[in-house]
């Protein structure tokens, strides 16, 4: 077996080529421009090798490493991909003092010369580029979900300043009304300064939905005895946020409509379990990448970063600790959004829960180890192809 690492980079990468029996490097590490000329030089060096005897090492790490990732993939090579700690880790372990590209080639083949169940890899195939595209919608809509807290708190801060009272004429933030309002006005003053007919204007919505409550002439009667203060910087401020909130919301309507496409399409079977939505499901498939490259649910526990921290030095041993928060975050994230609706509307879920909170368990910690028995589950739809059923758990 002919062992290649390739140390990425923006504009160029380094390559070199061990022998895996022999240890010997066969080809010392030189570099190659990341363009396609780049890629058929590497190519030349390593087509004299059967494909079958050749496992090609990368880092995953950034994204330069896509287009040459594709590259190899369609020319049907097998490819491994390594977390940058990893090697960071193998560089350290053999004493290793000096980091540079050349080196790293060689750091990349030591790593994939591991045996099969030490190995620190994965393997990785055509078919996950399908979820490429899926990953990078569900992490653009979580970006873009805190990005609408963020300029929510602006603007509630603004609110409080120019007009404290308005948030408590309202059942809910955010509606037409509510935005159409702070729009066109921005301040109490404003609107005890502008004539009944323009502020009815802001009330007249169309579609469906329920009307509210509030009239015109009641906010401006509370605008009239309002303690906020004019500021027109405050109410400049509010005008943009508004808008931006509004940009941002359409922007979420439109990712979420395109990945309810790929989840239709893809039709996991994860799908069956109640309180897992079409975002939610396609985070989560997105995340974890194909199933095939854990063995065990506990890979992916600790892939997402659930698994509870274990702690033991001598004759102490913790019996308090925290998760690990290791592996990807937007997996953990979603896992955490959806516990509380899985709990609710499967009652087997809930039950647990009731167990663990019975147990002494704290809030958070029952709902980490839902989490975990929720990771177990999904693991075995996928693994077998089959729907959930809750009457199988209990």
């Amino acid at each position: 077996m002919k062992l290649i690492g390739i140390d990425i980079g923006k504009n160029k990468h380094f390559f070199c080529i061990m022998d895996q029996q022999t240890g010997e490097i066969v080809s010392l590490p030189v570099s190659f421009s990341n363009d396609k000329e780049g890629f058929d030089f590497l190519l030349q060096k390593i087509k004299s090798y059967q494909k079958e005897s050749v496992l090609i090492g990368m880092e995953d790490t950034g994204h330069y490493h896509f287009a040459l990732l594709k590259y190899l993939l369609d020319l049907q090579y097998t490819v491994a991909l390594i977390n940058p700690k990893t090697t960071d880790f193998n560089r350290k372990m053999q004493g290793g003092i000096t980091k540079n590209d050349k080196l790293d080639t060689i750091n990349i083949c030591d790593v994939l010369d591991t045996p099969e169940r030490k190995k620190q890899y994965r393997i990785s195939k055509v078919n996950s580029f399908d979820l490429y595209e899926q990953k990078q919608l569900t992490r653009h809509h979580h970006n873009l979900k805190e990005q609408l807290n963020v300029y929510g708190n602006r603007l509630q801060k603004c609110i409080d300043i120019v007009f404290p009272e308005f948030n408590s004429l309202f059942k809910s933030k955010y509606g037409t009304v509510y935005m159409n309002l702070l729009k066109t006005f921005g301040s109490a003053e404003a609107i005890v300064d502008t004539d009944i007919r323009t502020i009815r204007k802001c009330f007249d919505i169309n579609g469906r939905g329920n009307r509210i409550a509030l009239t015109p002439e009641q906010l401006k009667q509370c605008a009239k005895s309002s303690i906020g203060i004019s500021s027109t910087a405050e109410i400049i401020q509010i005008k943009h946020l508004v808008n931006q909130i509004e940009l941002i919301n359409k922007q979420i309507a439109e990712i979420d409509k395109k990945i309810e496409e790929f989840s239709l399409k893809t039709n996991s079977p994860i799908l069956s379990i109640p309180g897992i939505s079409h975002f939610s499901g396609t985070s989560i498939l997105a995340e974890l990448g194909d199933i095939s490259n854990y063995k065990k649910p506990s890979q992916i526990i600790k892939f997402a970063g659930v698994a509870p921290l274990h702690y033991e030095s001598s004759q102490f041993t913790a019996q308090h600790t925290s998760i690990t928060k290791k592996g990807s975050k937007y997996l953990r994230k979603t896992l955490y959004q959806i516990i509380l609706p899985v709990i609710r509307y499967n009652p087997v879920f809930k039950a647990y829960y009731q167990k663990k909170i019975s147990q002494g368990k704290g809030h958070r910690c029952a709902q980490g180890h839902c989490v975990r028995k929720l990771l177990r589950i999904i693991y075995h739809l996928l693994s077998t192809n089959q729907k959930f059923d809750p009457v199988l758990l209990r």
